[in-house]
């Protein structure tokens, strides 16, 4: 990769930091677990940056937060949030982000195929999210499950429709 792709990965990488942090502020609290739009920034992130550099903005992106910058859900930042009921969450954005760069990256670009990387990436979010969830409250199974993943997939679902809507408008504009 030459100087100047670089350069503008590291932009991209940089830019989705920010609409990432930006997506948490953006948060409706209901529980334990609140709706937020980062994670459709997340998963945009590995469809139009691919595994490494969505990996590096996430990363960056979490970094931040854990040293204290308020760029997780209500404008929060510390470690506290990492060791606390959503830290499987946002833990779970890095492989989340992997896999959903990866699965697109691997495949023929397609709006199926970017749905598909996508739900891949959330099922691994919620792998994450839920027993971490119910470990760090000491709920049950089902209570975790209730307050961490079923109330999510309806606007989880709208939410991947939207990215892989916007993922091809954007694609385009990202090549030159």
């Amino acid at each position: 990769m030459n100087f100047m792709n670089q350069l503008r990965m590291m932009t991209y990488a940089s830019l989705f930091v920010a609409l990432i942090a930006a997506g948490a502020f953006i948060s409706i609290p209901v529980g334990p677990v609140p709706i937020v739009l980062q994670n459709m920034f997340v998963l945009l992130a590995g469809l139009l940056l691919g595994p490494r550099w969505g990996l590096a903005s996430v990363f960056i992106y979490l970094l931040l937060g854990t040293f204290g910058l308020p760029v997780f859900a209500g404008g929060t930042g510390g470690i506290g949030r990492i060791l606390g009921p959503t830290g499987g969450y946002l833990i779970g954005y890095l492989p989340c982000v992997y896999a959903t760069g990866l699965i697109a990256r691997k495949n023929k670009r397609s709006r199926l195929v970017d749905i598909s990387a996508m739900i891949t990436g959330s099922v691994i979010l919620y792998a994450a999210g839920v027993p971490w969830l119910k470990f760090a409250t000491g709920m049950g199974w089902e209570k975790a499950f209730m307050a961490g993943m079923y109330p999510f997939l309806p606007g989880n679902a709208v939410k991947i429709v939207a990215a892989a809507f916007i993922a091809g408008k954007l694609r385009p504009l990202m090549k030159g």
